[in-house]
């Protein structure tokens, strides 16, 4: 394909209110002549073989395929849907990225910010060695705030920090505010600096933004999600308040946070997710990291089986694509989406709609309101070859949706950062952990379920009657979903 404009999202370029949209247009023009185009790989590389034996690792390494069978036995014995899970254990074997099926992990599944954010200071309290921290959005806000002198009182302890934000995501967030931390000895690295004068390696694309959420403590915790460090996130999507000094006193009146989910992860997955901030680091030609135990010996904290999948404009065959649209094609029972962002491409909209003329109960939960125009209504003008393909939508009115999870046949889940758009596909770094489990995928369920609860269904034929100037609009934004 020939070069195309760059797609950063307008909604992406973090700027408060009041500095209006020039300075975000501003920062649009000046990635232009910087892009190039990529594709989406064939969505035909998701049909496996049904021979691939299944392997796991554990926190000792490699498991024989001998006792890899044995552990397929015992889940056979253990859950109600063994085949379910058989199935797409298999097929998430088969789209291996090179990351392994991890055993012996324990999962904590969080909901909006406050619930997150009690979590993650928990747990950076407890540190002893490190803390690698990977964020697209870091605000100089009350919380982004708390973040910081956080870190920095661990960083005086002896822990060593290392910070990776991305340039675009904090573009609104004072310089000084990161010198801070690098002046109290936290690591500090940018990703692909949107200023010039910084000296951006030629190699480094200005169009790949870093839009993982990453918080790894010690090498034995992970934090994960659809989560940044901003005051969108300082009260839950129900109204209730992140606990901190003063918030009695704003109580009142407080509007809901946005409705996002994250994920903590204990157990030996998570060294699997410090080699991915490590690359980024490296990639970024970073100073050489503080010797520290960045892999120290894991134990089995639980039963979950984790994959780390990971991708990056030069990941070939966008990993994450890929298992999803396998899971997708596999599915027997149902597919429950929930996602701040859709504009599909063309495969993805016929795997769900084969999907749902084959019997799977096919429903979405998305943004009834958004911070992004054009991607919300992008991702409207899709909406009725999807509802005539058999596929329930729901759209979510009380607060900003910015949840990226799934949930397949109740055994296969993802929780991470990717949207279900061109710009998470294929020009953001992004992470997500793939869970397979009845568990973990019941505790999604369960969160869909409170999800769709809070939102409207989408009716076909009232669909069909709706507004020219809705139409308009969606015309309009499809034109530009390539570059959204």
């Amino acid at each position: 394909m020939s070069n195309y404009l760059p797609v950063i999202r307008l909604s992406e370029i973090h700027v408060k209110p009041h500095s209006g949209l020039w300075q975000r247009c501003q920062a649009v023009f000046m990635l232009l002549p910087l892009a190039a185009c990529a594709s989406l790989p064939n969505a035909k590389a998701t049909a496996v073989p049904q021979t691939i034996p299944v392997t796991f690792e554990t926190a000792q390494g490699p498991v024989s395929p001998a006792k890899s069978e044995a552990i397929l036995r015992k889940l056979d014995s253990e859950s109600g849907s063994s085949d379910l899970l058989q199935k797409h254990l298999k097929h998430e074997e088969a789209i291996n990225n090179g990351s392994p099926l991890v055993l012996g992990n324990r999962l904590a599944l969080l909901e909006d910010g406050p619930a997150t954010y009690r979590a993650m200071f928990a747990a950076i309290r407890a540190a002893r060695n490190h803390i690698n921290f990977e964020t697209y959005i870091f605000e100089d806000g009350e919380v982004g705030k708390e973040f910081s002198d956080l870190l920095i009182q661990k960083q005086a302890e002896g822990v060593q920090v290392n910070l990776v934000y991305d340039s675009v995501g904090c573009l609104n967030t004072p310089a000084e505010f990161f010198e801070r931390m690098s002046q109290a000895g936290i690591n500090v690295l940018e990703y692909n600096p949107v200023n010039p004068a910084k000296g951006l390696d030629k190699s480094l694309r200005i169009n790949n933004r870093d839009h993982r959420k990453l918080l790894i403590v010690d090498g034995k915790t992970v934090f994960l999600g659809g989560i940044n460090i901003s005051e969108s996130y300082s009260s839950g999507s129900s109204g209730k308040l992140f606990r901190r000094k003063g918030a009695s006193a704003k109580a009142k009146g407080q509007e809901a946070g946005w409705r996002d989910t994250h994920i903590q992860i204990d157990g030996p997955a998570v060294a699997e997710f410090q080699k991915l901030f490590i690359e980024t680091w490296e990639r970024q030609q970073g100073k050489p990291l503080a010797n520290r135990d960045y892999f120290p010996l894991l134990e089995p904290q639980g039963k979950v089986i984790v994959r780390a999948i990971a991708s990056t404009p030069d990941t070939p065959d966008s990993p994450i694509y890929l298992t999803l649209l396998s899971a997708i094609d596999h599915a027997e029972k149902a597919i429950h989406l929930t996602n701040a962002y859709f504009v599909p491409d063309e495969a993805l909209i016929k795997a769900l709609t084969r999907a749902a003329r084959r019997g799977v109960d096919v429903r979405f939960v998305l943004p009834g309101k958004t911070d992004s125009w054009l991607t919300f209504h992008a991702g409207r003008s899709h909406y009725q070859t999807l509802l005539d393909g058999g596929v329930r939508i729901y759209e979510r009115h009380d607060t900003i949706l910015h949840s990226k999870t799934a949930v397949i046949d109740g055994v296969w889940s993802t929780i991470g950062s990717t949207n279900l758009d061109w710009r998470s596909f294929l020009h953001n770094d992004e992470a997500n952990a793939v869970m397979l489990g009845e568990d973990i995928g019941g505790q999604l369920d369960a969160m869909f379920g409170r999800d769709l609860a809070a939102s409207v269904e989408i009716d076909s034929r009232q669909w069909q009657r709706r507004s020219p100037w809705l139409r308009l609009q969606e015309w309009t934004a499809r034109l530009f979903e390539y570059w959204l």
